[in-house]
């Protein structure tokens, strides 16, 4: 059974080391977005009359060369309701298309589903866009841009 076991995980790896090379050189003007953090949005920042005060944020995406991406993007909008309650804003994002100029920062959409946190249902299909760097994040929901918000805590890599 031992003898067994090592002959298929060394089978295994030598099938990965030779398909590895392949895909990896075919894809090496492909950029990866990775990244969990905590960001604050400026004063007067708002989304559907929630005034909004920060996000948390985890993104994992992989943008090829010819613009189009695969990946997820999820925030929450740390907001107040008009009653004074916190009212999370949760966004679910597929991303679909993507590009980078090289310049640390890369801009990718999508469509995502929107929980506005006050009890009414969930809204799928909403268009959405990001602009992520290490130092902010820039989210755009259906048509309100929302002003940048700074990094606060965690990180965005884009390589």
């Amino acid at each position: 059974m031992r003898m067994r076991l090592g002959f298929l995980l060394t089978a295994m790896l030598g099938l990965w080391s030779a398909t590895a090379s392949g895909p990896v050189s075919a894809q090496a003007a492909a950029v990866t977005v990775t990244g969990a953090a905590e960001a604050i949005f400026p004063s007067g920042a708002s989304f559907n009359g929630v005034p909004l005060k920060g996000l948390t944020l985890g993104q994992g995406l992989v943008i090829a060369e010819d613009g189009s991406a695969t990946g997820h993007f999820h925030a929450v909008l740390l907001g107040t309701s008009l009653l004074g309650i916190p009212q999370n804003i949760a966004v679910e994002g597929e991303i679909r298309d993507g590009s980078s100029a090289g310049t640390g920062s890369a801009t990718f959409s999508g469509t995502a589903t929107v929980d506005m946190g006050n009890g009414t249902p969930p809204t799928g299909g909403v268009p959405f866009w990001v602009t992520a760097s290490a130092t902010g994040v820039k989210l755009s929901l259906y048509t309100t841009e929302l002003p940048t918000a700074s990094v606060s805590a965690g990180s965005i890599t884009i390589e």
